[in-house]
């Protein structure tokens, strides 16, 4: 594989499963994943999610990691407003202890953007993009507003629950720095050298994940880290991003040059018209987080078909479902050749959910074979 591939898992529940199903499902694809020739296998954190069991994921990493050999594993990403930067690399120290010189450590800034959409609703905003471009062959969608998700009570439970009482999350910049500190070994306090055990040391590739052209990028490119940008859940912002990183970017003890890895969500299968069946569910399970609800079990396609659907709803998640990558091995890596002309990107990241966990590792396999022909 030229451009190396890789992949990223959500640990999906299927309707009518459970979480230990899901957890044994991405165990036995991550397996697959090292057989197939997949670069890394990245796991996501996600929370309140009835349809998604990767709510930990340094500890679904260590299952993987038990599992597998060779394959690099790790965060897509740990969100660091959820937790202080000392338990991040003591939780990646000591999988990296295990199993040295596999590990990535995936850093997002969730915590941090909750706090501030919640500090900028009601503020003037510019005026949204209303018209879709298309860039080297590239779909670029409208973005999407989440204000309506933001203002929900919902929204606000979830904030209440993932962080102390009152507490603050600090400056993304300064948690990076106090982990890249802290594995390094060099971090001070009040003129207290502190030392981090298991963690010190720790082999682990340092990865910032951004979807706009925000801090995250800035951060990542000053910092000469590589960048992960997210076309498979930002599709509208994902250039500005990989161009903010770009022009952030600052040569380091890492990367002499700028490393950029773009995600993009794929359905793969032998025929087009079976794999536009198969990914039937991915409309209402996106739904289902836009609406703040939560990702849903993932349905089936009869039950995807079945469920109550508007003009509305569809206009909901139209941006995610046309830059969906879905049909034959060929098609599929084809717009991803396109994604990766239009992102000059280093490294291609692909997901997929389907229902059956058989269809998924075979639309992963499917996707390998080709990739590498």
């Amino acid at each position: 594989m030229t451009v190396p591939l890789s992949i990223l898992d959500l640990a999906p529940i299927s309707s009518g499963s459970d979480a230990g199903q899901a957890l044994r499902n991405t165990v036995d694809l991550a397996q697959r994943a090292e057989r197939f020739g997949y670069h890394r296998y990245w796991v996501a954190e996600h929370h309140f999610a009835d349809g998604v069991a990767s709510a930990a994921p340094a500890v679904l990493i260590g299952l993987i990691l038990a599992a597998t050999d060779r394959i690099r594993v790790g965060s897509g990403a740990v969100q660091v407003g959820h937790q202080t930067a000392l338990s991040v690399v003591e939780s990646f120290g000591l999988l990296d202890a295990v199993h040295p010189g596999r590990l990535d450590l995936g850093l997002g800034r969730s915590g941090q953007r909750r706090a501030e959409a919640v500090a900028a609703l009601g503020a003037p905003r510019p005026a949204p993009r209303t018209e879709p471009l298309t860039v080297d062959g590239l779909l670029i969608p409208p973005p999407f507003d989440f204000a309506k998700l933001i203002a929900s009570p919902r929204w606000a439970a979830y904030a209440a629950l993932l962080q102390q009482p009152e507490a603050v999350s600090p400056d993304f910049a300064d948690v990076v720095d106090d982990i890249r500190a802290l594995i390094a070994g060099t971090y001070a306090r009040d003129g207290v050298d502190v030392h981090a055990t298991p963690g010190e040391g720790a082999k682990v590739e340092l990865w910032i994940l951004g979807s706009s052209a925000g801090q995250s990028a800035t951060v990542a490119g000053e910092r000469g880290l590589p960048f992960a940008a997210n076309y498979h859940v930002s599709p509208a912002t994902v250039l500005e991003a990989v161009e903010a990183y770009r022009a952030a970017f600052r040569p380091s003890e890492v990367l002499d040059r700028p490393y950029v890895l773009v995600s993009a969500d794929v359905v793969v299968a032998p025929t087009a018209q079976e794999a536009r069946h198969l990914s039937a569910g991915y409309a209402p399970w996106v739904h289902s987080i836009r609406t703040g609800r939560g990702a849903i079990p993932f349905p089936t396609p009869a039950e995807a078909a079945a469920a109550p659907w508007t003009a509305e709803d569809q206009a909901l998640v139209q941006d995610r479902l046309d830059t969906q990558f879905v049909g034959t091995a060929p098609e599929v890596a084809d717009r991803l050749r396109t994604l990766r002309r239009a992102t000059a990107a280093d490294e291609l990241l692909v997901t997929t959910i389907t229902h059956d966990h058989t269809d998924r590792v075979r639309s992963f396999a499917l996707l390998a074979d080709e990739w590498r022909g």
